[in-house]
């Protein structure tokens, strides 16, 4: 069903597709004119989220695919990154990479394990999307820097 300004100026409740006049396009659950429960969203560029919704802004669990490759999978809250979830680098100078951990608001923060395409990995805590506090990072070539971390910097053991 094809939704227009007019029914979500009404409150539209049930499903739906809405077209923006920029080119994006909402597809899925609606309540009282905002989106609400499961749906996907293109946008002109490729960008593309497909989750929950609550309200008009992405919360709960979905995956998120950026025009340069990015991905998010996990839980999202307040239209940010936030819970658990795994984030895989797509393109450019961290292409390969994957954290898998804990979020908050879109940063690192928590327990989690980022790994590198040649192997080497840090298992431990973040803060604010630093490395920080207790951590092990092992190198490709198996020589291991096990201790306290303060913003990406190793302390010692």
């Amino acid at each position: 069903r094809e939704i227009t300004n007019e029914m979500i100026d009404d409150g539209y409740t049930g499903k739906g597709t809405y077209s923006y006049l920029n080119g994006d396009k909402y597809v899925g659950e609606w309540k009282d004119g905002k989106q609400h429960g499961k749906g996907v969203a293109t946008d002109v560029k490729g960008q593309k989220y497909e989750g929950e919704y609550i309200e008009g802004k992405k919360e709960g669990e979905g995956t998120t695919v950026w025009i340069n490759g990015d991905k998010y999978e996990g839980g999202w809250v307040n239209d940010l990154m936030h819970g658990y979830g795994t984030y895989t680098y797509g393109e450019g100078q961290w292409k390969g990479e994957v954290y898998v951990g804990e979020w908050i608001k879109n940063m690192r923060h928590g327990q989690g394990t980022y790994t590198y395409p040649d192997g080497e990995n840090y298992v431990g805590e973040y803060k604010n999307g630093n490395i920080h506090g207790q951590g092990t990072y092992t190198f490709a070539d198996g020589k291991v820097m096990k201790g306290l971390w303060e913003n990406n910097e190793f302390i010692g053991e």
